[in-house]
C-alpha cells in the first residue's frame, strides 16, 4: 500500500512539473502578485514578448493598471479583470518595454468584495505573456461585408479621408475589452469602401485625456506648416475637461504626431467636443464645427492651429431630446446639378425617432461664419429612421465631389450588451448623399455608395410577378444569409405589403409598406436574440419620402438590414441577431400589387 501511495505521489508530482512546464513555454507569468490592500495588486515581471494577455469578465469591475518602471508610470489603462470566469482575452501590447522589468501597479476602482477577496480573482492564474494574439473570427454574428474592428469595443468613426487612392476610417476603439473604455483612434484603410485593413491604432490617451471624436483634413496648401499634403487630425482630448487637439501625419494617416501647443480650442461647458473640419473655398479659410451641449459653435482659422468663434446654431431649432453630438457640415447637391445647399449633420442622444440615439439634419446656407437653416424651426428631419444609425459623419476629400458618409451601427441603450465579445459594432455602409424635395420642404437622400454597384455579386434570382395574399417565396442564395435584394414594384391603392425574411428557427424580419398612409416600416421582434435589452425588440417607422413606394433594395448581413426606399428618400438600419442566418424571403400583399421586378444578389462584398 505505501508503495502504491509512494508511486501516485511522484506520479502527481511529474504531472506538476509537466504543468509547469508546459505553463512556462506558454509563456505564463509566473511571479505571484503581491497585494499591499484588499483592492491593490502589484506584479512585477520581466518583459520578454510582445503581449501580456489580460483575462476579462465582462460583468466584473474595472480594475486600472499602470506599467511602471525606473519609477515612472509609463502607460496606463482601463480593464475589467475576470473575478469568476475569463470571457475571453485582450493583449497589452509591451513591446516598448521588452527586456525591461516592469511593475504592473493594479487597482480596481469599483467595490471587489462583492466578488469575494480581489487574492481570489482568477485572472492572477491566467495573465500571461505570449509573442502574439489570435484575432481569427470566433464570433457567428461578424458581418461579411460591413467594417468591424479586429476586436474590442467600437463606436463613432472618426476622422475619415480619402487621399492616394486610399479610404482612411479611423473610429473609437477600446482595444482592453468589448465596452466602452479606453478611448483610441483605432485605424482601418480600404480602397472600395467594402474591404477594410486593419491598421494599428494612431491615438492614444495621454496626459490631456483620452481620445474622442474628431475629423481628419489633408492640408495639401500646407497652411498649417507640417508639410503640404500633410493629414491634420482633430479630436477631443476628454481628460478633466473636453478641449479640442491636433496632431499631424507626413505618412498619409499611418502614424501622427500630436501637435506640441494642444489644446488649440478650450471651452466653456462640459459637453464640448466632436470637433469636423472642412477648407470653406469661398471663406479661404478652414471652418471648424463641434458639440457644445445643445448647439454647434463655428469657428474659422487660416492655421489650423488658432481658432476664431464665429456664430452658434441650435437654439430652438429641430429635435433637443438629448446631447448632440459628432457634427458635419458640407455643401450637398441634387442629382442633377441644380440645386446645391448647405447640410449640417447633428448627431443626437437621446432622442430619435425609435428611442435611443440617432442622427438629423439641417438644410439651409452658409457664408463661413453663420448657418442659416431654410426650415421652420420645429421642423425636424432624420436621415435614417432605423434604431441603429449614429455618428453619422462622411470623408474628406472624397474622390468626385461626392459627400460619402458612414454610420456606427448600433444604439446606446444596448451597445455595451448585443450578443457579442470578441468585438462589439460594426460601421453601416458607405452611403453617398444628395438633396431631393418633397411638398415644397428641402430633404437629403443617402443612397448607397456606387461602390457597391460595381462589385455587386451575381443575380441569382430575376422574377416579375403579381404579388397577393398568397404568399411568393424566393430562397436566398447562399448559407450565411447575406446578400442584396433589389425590388421594383407599383403598390395597389389602400393596399399593405409584407416583405419577410425568414429562417429555419422560425426567426423573422418583417418589412412592412402600407400605400394608404405611405409608412414604411421593420418589425425585428422576433428576429433572434433579443432579451439582452428591453429596448432591443421594437417596429421602426418612416414616411416613406418621395411618393409611393416604387423601389426597394435591402442589403443583409450577418447582423444587419438596411433597407433604402426610393433611393435613398426614406432609409432604415437596423442590427439583428438571428440564431441561424435567414434563408428565404417572401412577399404578400392585401390587394393584387404589380412587382415589376425581383432581384437578389449572391453575398457580395465577402471579405477577401
Amino acid at each position: 500500500m505505501k508503495t502504491k501511495a509512494m508511486t501516485r505521489k511522484k506520479l502527481f508530482a511529474m504531472f506538476i512539473a509537466l504543468a509547469q512546464c508546459f505553463a512556462c513555454l506558454a509563456g505564463d507569468v509566473k511571479p505571484a502578485p503581491a497585494f499591499p490592500g484588499k483592492s491593490h495588486a502589484m506584479l512585477r515581471l520581466e518583459a520578454n514578448e510582445r503581449f501580456i494577455l489580460l483575462p476579462v469578465e465582462e460583468k466584473t469591475g474595472i480594475c486600472n493598471i499602470s506599467i511602471i518602471y525606473d519609477n515612472k508610470s509609463r502607460q496606463s489603462l482601463n480593464v475589467r479583470l475576470a473575478a469568476n470566469k475569463v470571457d475571453y482575452y485582450v493583449p497589452l501590447d509591451i513591446s516598448g518595454h521588452k527586456g525591461r522589468e516592469i511593475l504592473l501597479d493594479i487597482n480596481a476602482l469599483g467595490d471587489v468584495l462583492k466578488n469575494g477577496s480581489f487574492k481570489d480573482y482568477v485572472c492572477w492564474q491566467h495573465i500571461r505573456q505570449s509573442a502574439d494574439f489570435d484575432t481569427a473570427n470566433r464570433e457567428p454574428h461578424r458581418p461579411l461585408y460591413h467594417h468591424t474592428p479586429a476586436y474590442g469595443w467600437m463606436n463613432d468613426p472618426n476622422g475619415m479621408f480619402y487621399n492616394n487612392g486610399e479610404y482612411h476610417l479611423y473610429y473609437q476603439w477600446n482595444p482592453y475589452g468589448s465596452q466602452w473604455e479606453n478611448m483610441h483612434w483605432g485605424h482601418s484603410v480600404s480602397r472600395d469602401l467594402i474591404h477594410w485593413e486593419n491598421r494599428p491604432a494612431v491615438l492614444a490617451p495621454d496626459d490631456l485625456g483620452t481620445i474622442f471624436s474628431g475629423s481628419c483634413v489633408v492640408d495639401k496648401n500646407n497652411t498649417a506648416g507640417f508639410g503640404a499634403g500633410a493629414i491634420v487630425a482633430f479630436y477631443t482630448s476628454a481628460g478633466k475637461k473636453q478641449t479640442q487637439s491636433i496632431a499631424y501625419s507626413t505618412d498619409n494617416g499611418n502614424t501622427f504626431t500630436k501637435y506640441h501647443g494642444n489644446p488649440v480650442i478650450i471651452g466653456d461647458v462640459p459637453d464640448f467636443r466632436d470637433p469636423n473640419v472642412f477648407w470653406n473655398e469661398e471663406l479661404g479659410k478652414w471652418n471648424l464645427i463641434l458639440a457644445a451641449g445643445q448647439e454647434m459653435r463655428i469657428y474659422s482659422s487660416a492655421d489650423l492651429k488658432n481658432w476664431t468663434y464665429e456664430s452658434s446654431f441650435g437654439k430652438g431649432f429641430g429635435n433637443h431630446g438629448g446631447v448632440w453630438e459628432c457634427p458635419d457640415l458640407m455643401k450637398v447637391s441634387s442629382p442633377d446639378g441644380k440645386t446645391e445647399k448647405w447640410v449640417l449633420v447633428c448627431n443626437i442622444n437621446p432622442g430619435g425617432p425609435a428611442g435611443g440615439s440617432a442622427t438629423q439634419y439641417f438644410t439651409g446656407s452658409f457664408d463661413g461664419r453663420t448657418f442659416t437653416c431654410d426650415s421652420k424651426p420645429e421642423t425636424t428631419k432624420w436621415l435614417d429612421y432605423g434604431k441603429d444609425h449614429y455618428a453619422a459623419v462622411s470623408f474628406d476629400n472624397a474622390p468626385d465631389g461626392r459627400q460619402v458618409l458612414v454610420a456606427w451601427m448600433s444604439n446606446w441603450q444596448y451597445a455595451d450588451r448585443v450578443p457579442t465579445q470578441q468585438y462589439r459594432s460594426a460601421n453601416s455602409i458607405a452611403r453617398d448623399l444628395f438633396l431631393f424635395n418633397d411638398g415644397g420642404e428641402t430633404y437629403v437622400g443617402s443612397a448607397p455608395s456606387q461602390e457597391y454597384l460595381k462589385l455587386r455579386g451575381k443575380k441569382t434570382l430575376h422574377k416579375s410577378f403579381s404579388a397577393g395574399r398568397k404568399a411568393f417565396t424566393a430562397q436566398l442564395p447562399d448559407d450565411d444569409g447575406t446578400c442584396e435584394i433589389k425590388i421594383s414594384l407599383d403598390p395597389a391603392e389602400n393596399s399593405k405589403l409584407q416583405f419577410t425574411l425568414n429562417n429555419d428557427k422560425g426567426e423573422k424580419v418583417t418589412v412592412e409598406y402600407d400605400s394608404s398612409t405611405d409608412t414604411l416600416s421593420m418589425n425585428r421582434h422576433e428576429s433572434g436574440t433579443t432579451g439582452f435589452s428591453n429596448e432591443f425588440a421594437c417596429r421602426t417607422a418612416a414616411p416613406v419620402l418621395g411618393g409611393t413606394l416604387k423601389e426597394l433594395r435591402m442589403f443583409v448581413d450577418k447582423s444587419s438590414i438596411e433597407i433604402f426606399a426610393n433611393g435613398g428618400r426614406t432609409v432604415m438600419t437596423n442590427i439583428v441577431f438571428p440564431s441561424e442566418p435567414y434563408k428565404s424571403f417572401t412577399i404578400e400583399s392585401s390587394k393584387k400589387t404589380k412587382v415589376k421586378s425581383l432581384d437578389i444578389y449572391d453575398k457580395t462584398y465577402k471579405r477577401p
